[in-house]
């Protein structure tokens, strides 16, 4: 009979890694299994992260950074372009060495790591859930353990099995195209954003740089704009329009859940962490740290609960991302309610509203102040979560 795991976790993206490197690291034993042949492939999204955050989260190793940022510019349908001041810099990753190490980080904690091990189903045991079933190369097995985590992204099916609600509504689902060319004219410090009808209805399209004339250029559309055309459509359109020299290196497609965090994220012995509970910024689309903060507070609960022999201790988590980051991504969930439907003509008028600020004023909190003029309720909601002072004065 195989060994019982502590604790198996459900997907090797960066929540699932971050998770099992620190429970692993407490001494518990951990197996980490992964559907895909290669971790951090295929990538995905479009790789950026702010500095700050990936720097609470791990030492960041020159090796995973393709670009370092310290400019974004937003560009209006009418092609107006605002470019405010970050407050700090991020940088444009390279997934496929950056997911890798995060796995190899795993690893010497003590997890072990499986690759092509795709799980099929939950074991149902006598309180929860006493294990998987998954089909590998040797057929299909059963792997025991204490604790189960769902890291396996959009639309989870292990939350699924355990009972937890994961779908989400066509709205919130952004349907995403992205495209890595080369031998395009960019400037490397500076991601582009594009707004509009015609480029990204009810989304955005990004070009983000990945050094040497090569960059991400990807969209992401509601999952209603995309019922009437696709977001590959679209893109190539774009491409076509501004990169026509463009080699087209790899094209990739998937959903990104833009929703507020799953009411629950915990099933007796079951844990979502990242996209698959919902813990992508529903403004950004990012969900790279906040699912790797997602598991290192998933990691404490799971460390809690082994201790104490309680799974009722995994409520911690729950309540610990509520208070914490699940306040402020019920914020953005509200913030991206207000814009989401936005015409082209009011995303011009917002374009030139920042644009008339003095330029010290032309920040993130500035552009948010701008575009929600006409609901200031939110603007104050805004400082409170986020402890901003700076609506205090006019452009």
């Amino acid at each position: 009979m195989s060994p019982v795991w502590d604790v198996i976790i459900v997907g090797a993206g960066p929540a699932g890694s971050t998770l099992a490197r620190t429970v692993a690291a407490a001494g518990y034993s951990v197996l980490m299994l992964e559907k895909d042949r290669d971790i951090g492939m295929p990538v995905r999204c479009g790789e950026a992260v702010s500095d700050t955050s990936l720097r609470e989260l791990v030492d960041v190793d020159p090796r995973w950074i393709a670009s370092t940022i310290r400019r974004f510019r937003l560009i209006a349908p009418d092609g107006n372009m605002v470019e405010p001041d970050l407050g700090g810099h991020g940088y444009v990753l390279e997934r496929r060495i950056f997911d890798y190490d995060l796995a190899r980080l795993a690893s010497e904690a003590g997890a072990v790591v499986r690759t092509k091990s795709y799980v099929d189903a939950l074991v149902p045991g006598e309180d929860g859930f006493a294990g998987v079933r998954v089909k590998g190369n040797n057929g299909a097995t059963i792997e025991r353990a204490r604790i189960i985590v769902g890291a396996d992204g959009v639309e989870s099916r292990v939350g699924r099995w355990a009972g937890l609600r994961t779908e989400t509504r066509l709205r919130d689902m952004e349907c995403c195209a992205q495209m890595t060319l080369s031998n395009i004219p960019v400037e490397d410090d500076a991601c582009d954003f594009y707004f509009g009808q015609s480029v990204a209805p009810m989304g955005y399209l990004w070009v983000f740089p990945k050094g040497r004339n090569t960059a991400n250029v990807g969209l992401g559309i509601s999952g209603m704009a995309a019922k009437k055309r696709s977001p590959l459509s679209y893109l190539q359109d774009f491409v076509a329009r501004t990169y026509p020299q463009a080699g087209i290196l790899t094209t990739v497609a998937g959903g990104v859940p833009c929703a507020a965090t799953l009411e629950s994220v915990v099933s007796r012995n079951v844990v979502l962490v990242g996209d698959a509970a919902h813990q992508v910024n529903p403004v950004s689309g990012g969900g790279i740290t906040s699912g790797m903060r997602a598991a290192r507070l998933a990691g404490e609960a799971v460390i809690a609960a082994l201790r104490e022999n309680s799974p009722q201790r995994l409520g911690d988590y729950q309540r610990q991302w509520d208070k914490g980051y699940g306040a402020k991504h019920r914020m953005y969930y509200r913030i991206k309610e207000a814009v989401h439907g936005y015409s082209d003509e009011t995303l011009n008028r917002i374009a030139a509203g920042v644009l008339a600020l003095k330029p010290e004023k032309r920040t993130i909190w500035g552009v948010f102040r701008v575009a929600l003029t006409r609901n200031p309720a939110l603007i104050w909601d805004m400082v409170r979560v986020f402890g901003l002072t700076s609506f205090d004065d006019d452009a």
